[in-house]
């Protein structure tokens, strides 16, 4: 029997061994080693040889991937590693770490109860750190912490044992700070990085050593020894000591916990159901003869089988040929096979069991957030996953021939099948359909799959950015809206919604969506929200709210639906630019209803209450928000002022400045719209010399003298007139 054979076998036991099962992602800032090290565990389990680790990228399957070196979407693998004479079972997702390819980092969180943080000992803690920090804790994944390229710190900088201590001791202090921050209020203590426990290792992925406190007790090698390993180019011999592999999974194995443990707390904070129900109990027990309850992470095509989703099975087990529900989406499917992810290919196991990762080939119309569930065993749908940046810039996309038209339709819905960050407006009578994406790169690696993966000719126009539309004023008085009929009438007013509640909507501690009876009323009210008006929110969206402030007006229940279903509408295509409209707070006041239900239809409300809102918001100083990004530049000292030259040419505004040695490092934020070319410009003033990332930063008010020109041409390019319509043309 073959190694790989022996281990798909080994891998089968395992799966219904939850106590000997971690689900685990490698998370960090791009280029800080994560594939690398990805490889190197692989090689460890003998999966790859170990002359390739590191060069191999093996979970970078996707040939842009290996092109850019960089990792786009998240991989998966499972594999077995022994640990104090016992076999566990490690299913590994490596994740991307560049800013645009951020929704896979929260996809893949949703899936695992742990994570390595990797962080470049040269570089610390940067601000995508930060970020997939804040993914995991969200998602109550614990931490643990591998600081990478100690190599570079002794080779290149030279550093003595007392000072990479104390660089050491930075980046754990900054770790611990954001945990204390954003983990669970119950696991802040429990979850903090310890270098005197172990849940702390350092090391360099690229030369395949790692070391912690328990390895150095054990191995009798301490700081003193790596400096001189590394001194003496001795880092192949390192390796042979203090491998990687048993390092790295050795943390993993003692500090993060298994699907028994993890499911207890998880499952109640992604779960609204009823814990004390058969499936409940299924899921926090990891029982794999409860219930079906699968949550979709994540969904590819592939080119033989079709769709793949890759899910966590929570509770019972997922067999091939089985019939299954899909709760969000109410339909039905059967599964063809299902299997394990053994880095690029798919292992049939024909059954998973709960506690596990498991890719299914024939789950057909399930997305990214779907819940699968048994036929005659319903459950309660999970938490939808929030992303949390969202798409800031789009490119137009035609079809080279006509007759490609239904093919690039079918390429562009499953681009946002298999990335739900994307935005896909499909536009089939004019044959031009629109792209929103995280920023350059994304749309790059988008528009090239569709040319080269799913064999699409196309033309893409320049990248565009998206605005938002909000207002800055409030209104003194209510505004009409009458149905066409005359016979129904709602008077509403609006305002700018109260930044403590707006925020709350975009953490996530305030869900989006219909607002059922007054159980939300206290979190409103947390979140400084007025006592009377958070007990009557009818509707959250687009980080906006629609309130019912009327008192015993008859019918208005029997309209709401069409209340709500109006206000969504409006705020989808506001009426300064055709844009979203974000960051609203819509009152309704009084209305006037006819008694008889023929009269108060959707033809008589939906327009009634379009055109109030419209009405109501170009009253109320209409404004535009544009995408703004924070971008951080590290550089020598001799090039700091080009490079802050070049964000203060494009608007940009600088925040903060440090020094270390001779390098600086300046955080700034900048509008999207002028960011397009920076890469190679910043590269220019610099000479090549600077490191920069940056991360999305939300929406800000444009500037007065800019509103009206970017109005005119955002209509102008989207075919209305040139100047939005005033309030009369909505209240006539």
């Amino acid at each position: 029997m073959s190694r790989r054979t022996k281990m798909i076998e080994r891998i089968k036991e395992l799966m219904y061994q939850p106590k000997f099962i971690r689900n685990i992602g490698i998370v960090a800032h791009i280029d800080h080693g994560k594939t690398t090290l990805s490889d190197n565990l692989l090689a460890g389990a003998g999966m790859i040889s170990e002359e390739l680790a590191g060069d191999a990228r093996s979970l970078d399957f996707d040939e842009q991937e290996s092109a850019r070196g960089i990792t786009i979407d998240a991989a998966s693998v499972s594999m077995v590693h022994k640990f104090e004479d016992e076999d566990f079972l490690i299913n590994l997702i490596d994740t991307p770490g560049h800013v645009d390819f951020g929704g896979d980092v929260t996809r893949a969180m949703r899936a695992v109860d742990g994570a390595v943080v990797v962080v470049c000992a040269v570089e610390g803690i940067m601000p995508q750190t930060e970020t997939v920090f804040r993914q995991a804790l969200k998602e109550n994944v614990r931490p643990v912490l591998f600081i990478n390229k100690v190599d570079r710190l002794i080779n290149e900088l030279k550093l003595e044992p007392e000072e990479l201590q104390n660089r050491f001791l930075k980046i754990i202090a900054e770790a611990n700070k954001l945990i204390k921050g954003m983990a669970p209020k119950d696991k802040k203590d429990q979850w903090k990085v310890d270098v005197a426990d172990g849940s702390v290792a350092f090391g360099s992925a690229y030369h395949n050593w790692a070391i912690n406190i328990p390895i150095m007790q054990k191995s009798g090698i301490n700081f003193k020894d790596i400096i001189d390993y590394c001194d003496n180019e001795k880092q192949k011999e390192l390796a042979q000591k203090v491998p990687i592999t048993e390092v790295l999974l050795g943390m993993v194995i003692k500090h993060l916990p298994s699907p028994l443990v993890s499911q207890e707390y998880r499952v109640p904070t992604i779960w609204d159901g009823d814990i004390e129900t058969e499936e409940g109990q299924a899921m926090i027990k990891t029982d794999f003869d409860g219930p079906l309850a699968v949550m979709v992470t994540n969904v590819s095509i592939d080119k033989h089988a079709g769709e793949i989703a890759t899910g966590r099975v929570y509770g019972g087990t997922i067999e091939k040929g089985q019939d299954i529900f899909l709760v969000g989406s109410h339909g039905k499917a059967r599964t063809q096979q299902v299997g394990v992810f053994f880095g690029a290919e798919r292992v049939n196991t024909d059954k998973v069991p709960a506690g596990n990762i498991v890719a299914i080939t024939g789950a057909k119309g399930a997305i990214a957030g779907e819940t699968l569930c048994n036929i005659d065993k319903k459950i309660k749908e999970f938490e939808g996953i929030e992303h949390i940046s969202e798409p800031v810039v789009t490119v137009a996309v035609e079809a080279k021939n006509t007759k490609d038209l239904p093919k690039l339709i079918e390429a562009l819905r499953q681009v946002s099948k298999e990335d739900p960050t994307v935005r896909v407006d499909i536009n089939e009578e004019t044959g031009q359909h629109l792209i929103s994406g995280m920023g350059e790169l994304h749309l790059e690696i988008i528009t090239y799959r569709i040319r080269e993966e799913k064999g699409v000719e196309i033309e893409t126009s320049e990248p565009i950015v998206v605005y938002r539309e909000t207002v800055a004023g409030k209104i003194d008085s209510p505004v009409e809206g009458k149905s066409p009929n005359k016979h129904n009438r709602f008077y509403i007013t609006v305002e700018p919604l109260d930044q403590t509640v707006y925020d709350a909507i975009t953490e996530g501690t305030i869900k989006e969506g219909r607002v059922k009876g007054k159980e939300m009323a206290t979190t409103f009210m947390e979140n400084g929200l007025d006592k009377d008006e958070a007990r009557r929110v009818w509707d959250v969206y687009n980080k906006g709210v629609l309130l019912n402030m009327t008192r015993g007006i008859q019918y208005l229940d029997e309209v709401r639906e069409l209340l709500i279903e109006g206000f969504e509408s409006a705020l989808d295509a506001g009426p300064i630019a055709n844009e979203i409209a974000m960051g609203l707070k819509f009152k309704l006041v009084d209305a006037k209803l006819h008694e008889d239900a023929i009269h108060r239809g959707p033809a008589q409300v939906l327009p009634s209450i379009r055109k109030a809102i419209f009405a109501a918001i170009m009253m109320a100083n209409p404004t535009l928000l544009e995408p703004i990004q924070k971008v951080f530049i590290n550089t020598p000292q001799d090039y700091m002022g080009n490079a802050t030259r070049e964000i203060q040419n494009r608007r940009g505004q600088i925040i903060d400045m440090e020094q270390d040695g001779d390098m600086v490092a300046v955080e700034s934020k900048v509008p999207v719209a002028e960011m397009f070319g920076f890469a190679g410009d910043i590269r220019s003033a610099t000479e090549g010399r600077c490191l920069w990332s940056t991360e999305n930063a939300g929406f800000e008010r444009l500037p007065n003298e800019l509103q009206r020109q970017i109005v005119r041409e955002i209509r102008e390019r989207k075919g209305l007139s040139p100047e939005p319509y005033g309030p009369d043309h909505y209240l006539g």
